[in-house]
């Protein structure tokens, strides 16, 4: 413990932290409007049991009589932490099933390969220990559900997070008369998990708060010494500065530089691919920052430009202004004239980009909702929302879920002779009958790194 404490004091050295001087080996090291993990996984509880409450008319708009989800042991299931307590799981294969009972409402069994008084809060457990394989199939021996929803068939990692072993599992375990009755839970774990519920929004807006503040500081002379700092020291900068806070992530932050006279590496037309990290940040550089961090069973994401200044300048150039307004007009039209609840999330993207043809402004969109996963479930406003294959249901708006506004503007900038420079945003919002509404202010001006 006391080598973790001096860690700690190190890091806070290295990052600009302010250690509490009070701090000892009883005193959890917290991040400013998160709350401690004990007090988290309370706050999460409580809002199971709102989603629980939920649960059933979904399960009847979806056509689901019984929900299985299992979580094996070191392939934890992505939607095990939203279905059953956020706790950690370790006993082989941990059962949660969730019944239409008809009259007597949403029905939960749990078997699970340890006891847990959390879990037996929630759900039905077996008085005395029995196989998981014995309790699923009296389950189904008594309320006979017509269908049986299951993480498989689903366009993303959490609708088709059943594995093979486990799939085989189940038909053995429920029996032959069972598995015709097995259907994607697909579409039921859409809504489940694009859902928010009321009391979810302070702490997002907190945990959004806290990956604007590190963004900015990474973005500045904090951390960059132009002409000495790389690519990979922001990058591991981000690093020790979540752990420092008890912070994860669910992808890997990425720089992207943008230099004059510099043909940059693409994925794509319009796609800036991320800098290796041993580029060095010189002074006139653009730099790109794409950044999320993870914590409450939330995701974020991120991305912001700065500017390094050159010797003598003590602003960004005009060009570059012009070039951050286009994507300010881009985020305008998109979240506040084109978007509202209930519209088709293809229609929003069409009328976007046929306003931005109008106005001549390069754009890209490719924003994703977020929440749970930081490339949540739910409607897309982007290029893929209008290429729906055939017989597939057009997604629309749902008033209240989360979005990641990610999108781009391509711009020629005079004072780099014409070179075309890329304003990439990226800003968490929710959706209210106005429109997308940011939880943090975007940003209007470039960060300057002196």
């Amino acid at each position: 413990m006391h080598r973790r404490i001096r860690l700690v004091l190190v890091l806070s050295a290295l990052l600009g932290a302010t250690p509490s001087s009070t701090m000892s080996a009883q005193t959890p090291v917290g991040t400013p409007g998160l709350p401690p993990w004990s007090k988290q996984l309370e706050i999460r509880e409580r809002w199971l049991a709102e989603r629980h409450q939920a649960l059933l008319p979904m399960m009847r708009r979806h056509g689901v009589g019984m929900w299985i989800v299992i979580n094996e042991e070191f392939h934890d299931d992505p939607l095990t932490q939203f279905v059953a307590p956020p706790r950690p799981y370790a006993g082989g294969r941990d059962i949660f099933v969730f019944i239409d009972g008809g009259d007597q409402g949403l029905i939960r069994f749990a078997a699970t390969g340890y006891g847990d008084e959390h879990v037996e809060h929630f759900f039905q457990t077996p008085k005395t220990p029995k196989a998981p394989a014995e309790v699923l199939r009296e389950v189904f021996t008594t309320y006979q559900p017509k269908t049986i929803a299951l993480g498989v068939g689903g366009t993303r990692g959490v609708t088709r997070s059943l594995s093979h072993d486990t799939y085989i599992f189940l038909g053995e375990a429920l029996g032959a008369e069972a598995v015709p009755r097995f259907i994607s839970a697909g579409p039921l774990i859409e809504e489940y998990l694009d859902t928010r519920l009321p009391d979810e929004a302070q702490y997002y807006t907190a945990l959004v708060g806290i990956t604007d503040s590190l963004t900015r500081k990474a973005l500045s002379n904090a951390v960059i010494v132009p002409g000495t700092t790389s690519v990979g020291d922001v990058r591991r900068w981000l690093y020790d500065a979540m752990w420092l806070n008890g912070l994860g992530t669910w992808f890997e932050p990425d720089l992207r530089v943008q230099r004059k006279g510099l043909t940059n590496k693409t994925f794509g037309p319009g796609f800036v691919a991320p800098a290796e990290e041993a580029t060095i940040i010189e002074r006139g550089d653009v730099v790109h920052l794409d950044f999320g961090i993870s914590a409450m069973g939330f995701s974020t994401d991120w991305q912001k430009m700065a500017y390094v200044l050159k010797e003598g300048e003590t602003d960004a150039p005009e060009g570059l202004k012009a070039a951050m307004r286009n994507t300010n007009t881009l985020q305008d039209f998109l979240m506040h004239r084109a978007s509202r609840p209930g519209k088709v999330a293809a229609e929003v993207y069409d009328e976007t980009m046929a306003e931005m043809q109008r106005l001549h402004i390069d754009a890209k969109i490719y924003s994703h909702p977020i929440g749970n996963q930081g490339h949540g479930l739910g409607a897309a406003i982007d290029f893929r929302s209008r290429q729906l294959p055939v017989g597939e249901t057009p997604k629309r708006l749902r008033l209240g879920s989360y979005i990641s506004v990610e999108l781009n503007t391509g711009t020629a900038i005079p004072e780099w002779g014409g070179q075309k420079i890329y304003v990439m945003m990226e800003d968490d919002a929710f959706l209210t009958t106005a429109g997308w509404q940011f939880f943090r202010p975007r940003q209007e001006a470039w960060y300057l790194v002196r």
